[in-house]
């Protein structure tokens, strides 16, 4: 008896309800109502059973991707979700006067912080206090500030981002060059921000910086977009390209069709990849359309657009400081890069290009190549930053106590207040242009805040990939 004949007899029957529980349908509350199962026809219990079933069982990227994790940069990716938080706050205390800001209005973005209730902003900002102090006020108001070690941070970082602009210039021209209309709308470049190093005030200063390059214009909706002023044949070159080259940049010239094979590394305990060798191999050997080619002329859903768009994924990925990017994020240049619409698909059927882990509730993509083990197997000096900052978070020393400023003097000579928020209840002030929504961009996970001492324990050695 094939299954479909099962279902029918058994909804005929009655326990019509156990039977379609028995064939994995997934009934909801609502429709397990007796008031609502009388009214319901055969067709419609199994048009809705199936439906939900082949909805959520067949398509959820984890059970697609259980069997292909990789250890290390599963560690990679958590690492990144506990540094994330407490870069959020950084940024928040940066963006207030005198670099302070009371607690009850840290409180009030969790979502942006990343820390759901009912754990505690207080304890947060506790475990790591080589960056963070608080302190009382007469009042009574607690308020959190940075220690002299966080502020120097952020003025490294500021210089880091300096020295770093002209690179990432480079990188946001390139994206527009292989964009299909050789520009893209500012919104959705903000969500590459801290994954190309650009700083915060890119919008409203850093975009007019470079006029040589790109320019700001404005839709007929009054959309923002960044538009390329000059293409450069020189940069119309991949990552790719330029590692099989040595690193040098060949004679300037029209991008066409490439025959170069994406660097693979698979998981070490990934059994089946003599199953796909010779799948794999054809992949590879493929010639494809330059990322910086006209592909108008593509068919979505051919062989030939669906190499170009890992092409394009590749780039990207290598123009990021980390080699890994949120899969949202990839989402929103569908269309400007012509990319298939199914492109976690795409990511997760190659396995050894890409890396999709799905820890939290937004995924990120890694470019495995560029790992070895944990670690990233070039680092810029923001990367090593950011590292550092990660060394001092979730220090485990003794809990001091919350001090409270007793002479009124002493804090009017170090204008620890003076200048702050009349208001202790406002929204901190935020660059012209900018908004808190951005800082939602840099916390990707959704898990609780982790020490860094609990992190190498979340995955043990014998998990199977």
């Amino acid at each position: 008896m094939t299954r479909l004949q099962f279902v029918f007899e058994s909804v005929a029957s009655s326990n019509e309800w156990s039977a379609t529980r028995q064939c994995g349908c997934i009934v909801t509350s609502l429709v397990r109502l007796p008031t609502l199962r009388r009214n319901w026809s055969l067709g419609e219990v199994l048009f809705n059973c199936l439906q939900r079933r082949f909805m959520t069982t067949s398509k959820r990227v984890q059970d697609r991707s259980k069997n292909k994790r990789v250890h290390h940069l599963e560690i990679a990716t958590e690492k990144h979700k506990v540094v994330s938080k407490v870069l959020v706050l950084m940024e928040m205390l940066k963006k207030e006067p005198e670099m302070i800001i009371p607690v009850r209005s840290v409180d009030r973005y969790r979502q942006q912080i990343n820390l759901p209730k009912p754990h505690s902003i207080v304890d947060f900002i506790r475990k790591s206090p080589k960056l963070f102090e608080l302190y009382k006020d007469q009042k009574g108001v607690l308020w959190c500030g940075m220690t002299k070690e966080g502020e120097d941070l952020l003025e490294e970082e500021e210089r880091l981002i300096r020295e770093h602009s002209g690179m990432a210039a480079e990188y946001v021209t390139r994206m527009l060059m292989m964009s299909v209309d050789k520009r893209l709308p500012l919104d959705k470049i903000a969500h590459f921000r801290r994954e190309f190093g650009l700083p915060a005030d890119f919008r409203s200063k850093w975009v007019h910086e470079y006029p040589q390059h790109f320019k700001v214009v404005k839709s007929p909706d009054e959309v923002d977009y960044l538009e390329l002023v000059e293409w450069n044949p020189a940069w119309a070159i991949t990552e790719l390209e330029k590692s099989v080259l040595g690193g040098s940049e060949s004679v300037s010239r029209t991008p066409g069709l490439l025959s170069l094979s994406f660097p693979l590394k698979f998981p070490a305990g990934y059994k089946k990849v003599y199953r796909y060798g010779g799948k794999i191999e054809h992949f590879q050997k493929r010639s494809y359309l330059s990322p910086y080619a006209d592909a108008r002329g593509l068919q979505a859903g051919s062989k030939e657009f669906d190499k170009r768009a890992v092409a394009v994924m590749h780039e990207l990925l290598s123009f990021t400081m980390e080699k890994r990017l949120v899969t949202d994020h990839l989402t929103h240049f569908r269309r400007e890069f012509m990319m298939p619409q199914k492109l976690m698909r795409l990511l997760l059927k190659h396995l050894g290009i890409f890396y999709v882990s799905e820890r939290g509730k937004r995924f990120s993509v890694f470019l495995t190549g560029a790992y070895e083990g944990v670690e990233l197997i070039q680092k810029c000096p923001l990367v090593i930053w950011k590292e550092k900052v990660l060394s001092l978070i979730g220090y485990r020393g003794r809990k001091k106590k919350i001090e409270t400023f007793t002479d009124l003097s002493d804090m009017e000579d170090n204008g620890v207040l003076e200048g702050g928020s009349e208001d202790e209840g406002i929204p901190m002030q935020l660059d012209q242009g900018e908004s808190i929504s951005e800082l939602k961009d840099i916390a990707m996970g959704d898990s609780p805040f982790m020490d860094i001492s609990e992190i190498d324990n979340v995955y043990r050695p014998d998990d199977s990939f």
